[in-house]
């Protein structure tokens, strides 16, 4: 009965994860700041809970040397994920920018054998082709005068770095705390776009500053540290299969919070992106 318990709760947190990482979507669409300016913000903010985290947990910070290059790249790929959705976001709404960048499973498993050496599995082309059949439904009016057909671009764009980030940290997760690696992220980030806060207007934090302050520590700091804390408890398969509800959460506080309503080709092409993240993850666990 205990065993049984803690993994209800074990279930639970990792959903309640996923809800705070899903409210990226509707803070991005509600912060009126440039998007440069909005993840400097939440990188900086972000990046002083975790490293006080890390101080009161007694985590250590130290990184080898040949470890440096790897985490200043998986910055650099963080930060233009996060650029890139939120650039998507503003151009469109909620679901598509949730749903377009939902295709990084896809491109993950096909940059993995390239990458990582793996063996190449030719279903992957069959799902990839799910993917790619969803995109259209997410946009079938493909021209780059139509601001849907940029943000499902710029989704895209975002998922790709979003993949590339993951391969390169899959091989730094197994050596260093997922909270201290999250971190240097931050830290890189934050370097990269400090300037930004000069170069662009961001006195809007004066006003925006609750929910800048709530995508900063809820979305990133306590929600991503959940995450990955949850690789203890789960294979990453099980936690991607239920990751799969990011979207659908992001989707409902749109429509709550934003009266944002996906029309019926939106929701196929969800449909169809989500289900070749569930089939390929169930079939990886098999």
């Amino acid at each position: 009965m205990e065993t049984k318990r803690s993994h209800l709760s074990n279930i639970l947190e990792l959903n309640f994860a996923m809800l705070l990482i899903s409210t990226s979507g509707a803070l991005g669409r509600y912060i009126e700041m440039p998007v440069p300016v909005i993840i400097a913000y939440r990188a900086i903010f972000a990046g002083v809970f975790l490293f006080v985290f890390c101080k009161w947990k007694k985590i250590s910070i130290h990184v080898e040397k040949k470890d440096v290059l790897p985490i200043i790249a998986s910055g650099i790929l963080m930060g233009l994920h996060w650029i890139t959705f939120f650039y998507a976001l503003k151009l469109s709404n909620v679901a598509i920018g949730m749903l377009s960048i939902f295709t990084y499973p896809a491109l993950t498993a096909l940059l993995e054998p390239l990458i990582l050496k793996t063996k190449f599995q030719k279903s992957h082309l069959l799902l990839s082709a799910l993917v790619l059949i969803g995109i259209y439904f997410l946009v079938p009016n493909f021209s780059f005068e139509n601001e849907y057909t940029k943000a499902v671009g710029l989704g895209v764009l975002s998922a790709f770095c979003y993949a590339l980030r993951n391969l390169i940290m899959k091989t730094k997760v197994g050596n260093y705390n997922g909270s201290m690696l999250m971190w240097y992220q931050l830290v890189v980030v934050s370097i990269i776009l400090s300037p930004c806060l000069f170069l662009f207007d961001s006195l809007g934090i004066l006003t925006q500053w609750k929910p800048t302050i709530t995508l900063a520590l809820l979305t990133t700091a306590i929600g991503h540290t959940l995450f990955l804390t949850s690789f203890k408890r789960f294979s990453i398969t099980t936690a991607s299969i239920i990751s799969s509800t990011q979207p659908i959460y992001g989707i409902i506080i749109g429509a709550i919070f934003l009266n944002e309503i996906p029309k019926i080709m939106t929701v196929i092409g969800g449909i169809l992106i989500l289900s070749s993240v569930i089939i390929e993850s169930i079939r990886s666990y098999k």
